[in-house]
């Protein structure tokens, strides 16, 4: 990256990178983002272009069938493109989420994991002005089968 990387991933950098840091790292994305908290994620792989984050299947993320309530599965998506985009989107810049376009694919019956990739990152020193930046997230059961797939368009400006 050319340019400073956010505080959020340079906090990721200096954790250890093992199961403690991603736990505290987690922990410390909750505190930051309540909501996240919700469905209990923990970011297992962070950097420029990639974020993969866990949530365990457990009585609050429940429908009304005893599935992975539709939401949650959105709040997951949510919390895997925003560390994806403090990690990649540099300190020069900013974004806020401006739309979400999901599809529930299937039942999600178990633990969810979420996998935000970018295919190319962009060249944010040629961002002088608004523009928009989709971040596609697909979310696997604990088979490896995708039962949500999302598109999450941010708008990136210069700070």
């Amino acid at each position: 990256m050319t340019t400073t990387p956010t505080a959020t991933y340079r906090s990721w950098q200096k954790l250890p990178a093992n199961g403690f840091g991603r736990a505290l790292f987690s922990i410390g994305m909750c505190v930051r983002v309540p909501y996240f908290a919700t469905v209990l994620p923990r970011v297992e792989r962070l950097e420029p272009g990639r974020c993969e984050v866990s949530a365990p299947k457990w009585w609050g993320v429940h429908n009304h069938i005893g599935t992975f309530h539709a939401i949650a599965a959105c709040n997951l998506a949510e919390a895997a493109m925003g560390m994806l985009a403090e990690a990649t989107v540099p300190s020069t810049h900013r974004w806020i989420p401006k739309s979400m376009n999901v599809r529930y694919l299937t039942k999600a019956e178990s633990r969810l994991r979420a996998y935000a990739t970018l295919e190319a990152i962009p060249d944010f020193t040629s961002i002088t002005e608004g523009t928009e930046l989709t971040i596609p997230v697909s979310i696997t059961d604990r088979t490896g089968a995708e039962v949500v797939r999302a598109d999450i368009t941010v708008w990136v400006t210069p700070a």
